[in-house]
């Protein structure tokens, strides 16, 4: 039985995933909008809403979250810029567009932003 097991695996082992997310949020705070597919989009966004949540608190214990998380970089703009534009917004910071399907092997795409 599949109870409880909601996340998308991607035919990837645990480790492979847990880093393909890190370097999509990262990607994503950095640049603020990225392109990819459709699954991947779905499933980066519950992961960096919950980051740009612990950036707006601000407190050094988040802050060093952030750093393990997504590197310095990274953290440094999610406290620092993206904490104070959405300290008044109580969730909902990414946006995920669909776009037309890829040429190459037909898979949806989608393009996820900050809002």
């Amino acid at each position: 039985m599949r109870h409880g097991n909601a996340n998308r695996k991607f035919g990837r082992p645990a480790r492979q995933r847990k880093a393909l997310l890190r370097s999509l949020a990262r990607s994503l705070v950095i640049h603020e909008r990225i392109e990819t597919t459709e699954a991947k989009a779905k499933e980066v966004r519950p992961y960096v809403e919950k980051l740009v949540t612990k950036g707006k608190k601000g407190t050094l214990a988040n802050t060093r979250i952030l750093i393990a998380e997504i590197g310095e970089r990274a953290a440094k703009k999610t406290v620092e810029k993206l904490g104070e534009r959405y300290e008044k917004r109580a969730g909902g910071y990414t946006r995920i567009v669909k776009l037309p399907r890829r040429m190459s092997d037909g898979s949806p795409m989608a393009i996820i932003e900050l809002v």
